[in-house]
């Protein structure tokens, strides 16, 4: 039962962890810039190391909302966002196209995850 629920809100989880992982990736640097909290290294490490914590919701968001009813371009566009943005997170210190790459795979897992619920919205209508 529980993980029927999580198949039903796994899109509304895929979208929240992808808007909350851009709203983090663009507070950081002014964070490390203008706050003295930041300047502690434990803080500063948990704080960047938020971003496996946004990988590993969005895996089993991805999951969950294709595990069932979600058609082939759909599970294949989840999928495809997914692996750009999980490659373009563990590479974002080495060049900054992964940055910019992550902020374009973050959108598309979100604009995929409102046209999984769209698609799911229309199928049980009928």
């Amino acid at each position: 039962m529980k993980t029927d629920m999580l198949s039903r809100k796994a899109d509304y989880i895929g979208i929240t962890g992808s808007l909350l992982c851009i709203i983090h990736c663009m507070i950081t640097p002014v964070m490390l810039l203008t706050t003295s909290l930041m300047q502690s290294s434990t803080l500063r490490v948990s704080y960047l190391s938020l971003d496996y914590v946004f990988i590993g919701v969005n895996i089993v968001a991805v999951y969950s909302a294709t595990r069932h009813f979600a058609p082939p371009v759909i599970k294949w566009g989840l999928w495809g966002f997914l692996s750009l943005f999980s490659i373009a997170l563990l590479l974002e210190e080495t060049a900054p196209v992964f940055e910019y790459m992550a902020y374009l795979a973050s959108a598309g897992l979100v604009i995929t995850h409102f046209l999984n619920i769209r698609q799911h919205r229309l199928s049980h209508a009928h």
